[in-house]
């Protein structure tokens, strides 16, 4: 194994890396879709996780959709991601000529979890990352061994195809994608916040931001990186610390961020209501199995403020913002107030209605 090889399996990128590449050694890469779609309000999530344990590989998968409420996800054994590039295949049988349950990568995305789960679609005019220095984890990306990195891997493009929600049949033509990567040690940070949004009356305008509790070793630190992609396609990233720092209060039902650096200051206040939101599964890698860990909104109320240099840039508003405040603790008081048993060994994902 070169070098190269040993760091990039550490979880860390070397400035001008790709981190759409497979880091071969962690023991959880994750690839996550979001299709937004604003003439119709209807938004379609879908994740896979490829996880590593000691029974070998499997995948962590899941699909959910706005306002129907469906949401479905699965443990599956057999993952397989892409060293050369964003790919993932996630449920992968070993059957000659048998489909992986999730096929997913730069240009289409198929995910089949049963008939009334179904995705087939197809991408076009992307915009990808554009900064070749570092990626979306900035600094935090060249540092081995973090519990998590993060990296907003495509910030807008065109999606067109089918998918099947429970009783529901929809079509998209040139619905907005969003795709991003999130990769470590043992599965997710014991707290996390993180938010997406696009809908805004500007088409090409995309919001992301990732916070939480990183460790390695003896350092523990919050952080939180932010992601705006302007109307006229700039794209600014704060979130490094002391230069451009992001300070976040999270709730369940509240996010309020507030960030600064380069001359730039980007503030985002967004809700949801509890009621409404998601229980996703999380992976426990090493144990083999999904345990409920996040509570997720699909249809978030968020407005973002752009200055430079004290000038008014941009505000946007959406009314479809993913929003999400994670930790196996918080998931699992919620799912008690629901009047739920989080203990189960294998807690359904729960949709909010």
């Amino acid at each position: 194994m070169t070098f190269l090889n040993r760091y990039r399996s550490t979880g860390a990128d070397l400035p001008f890396g790709d981190p759409r590449r497979a880091h071969h050694g962690v023991a959880m890469e994750g690839y996550f879709w979001r299709i937004t779609d604003p003439d119709t309000g209807r938004v379609i999530i879908a994740l896979c996780g490829a996880n590593q344990g000691p029974e070998g590989s499997w995948a962590t998968i899941g699909l959910a959709a706005w306002p129907s409420g469906f949401i479905r996800s699965e443990a599956l054994d057999g993952s397989w991601t892409d060293p050369n590039g964003l790919g993932v295949e996630g449920g992968v049988s070993g059957a000659a000529g048998a489909p992986a349950a999730f096929e997913g990568n730069e240009r289409r995305l198929r995910v089949t979890l049963g008939e009334d789960a179904r995705v087939n679609l197809e991408f076009e005019d992307l915009n990808p990352w554009p900064h070749r220095l570092l990626g979306g984890s900035s600094v935090f990306q060249t540092v081995p061994g973090l519990n998590q990195y993060w990296h907003p891997w495509l910030l807008g493009g065109k999606a067109s195809g089918t998918a099947v929600v429970g009783g529901e049949a929809w079509r998209f033509e040139n619905a907005q994608v969003y795709g991003e990567k999130n990769w470590g040690r043992e599965g997710f940070p014991e707290a996390w916040w993180w938010g997406q949004a696009q809908g805004f009356s500007e088409p090409a305008a995309c919001v992301a931001f990732a916070g939480g509790v990183v460790t390695t070793g003896r350092m523990r630190v919050e952080v939180t990186g932010l992601v705006v992609m302007l109307p006229d396609g700039r794209v600014l990233r704060l979130g490094n610390p002391v230069v451009s720092p992001v300070t976040t209060h999270t709730t369940d039902e509240t996010w309020r961020l507030s960030g600064h650096g380069y001359g730039w200051r980007v503030e985002i206040t967004a809700s949801a209501p509890l009621d409404e939101a998601f229980v996703l599964p999380v992976p426990l890698p090493s144990e083999h199995r999904n345990v409920p860990g996040d509570l997720e909104h699909l249809g978030g109320e968020l407005e973002v403020r752009v200055h430079r240099f004290g000038r008014h840039v941009w505000t946007g508003r959406t009314s479809l913002a993913a929003l999400e405040h994670g930790g196996l603790e918080r998931a699992a008081a919620e799912l008690r107030r629901r009047g739920l048993d989080p203990e189960l060994p294998s807690a359904p994902p729960v949709r909010f209605r």
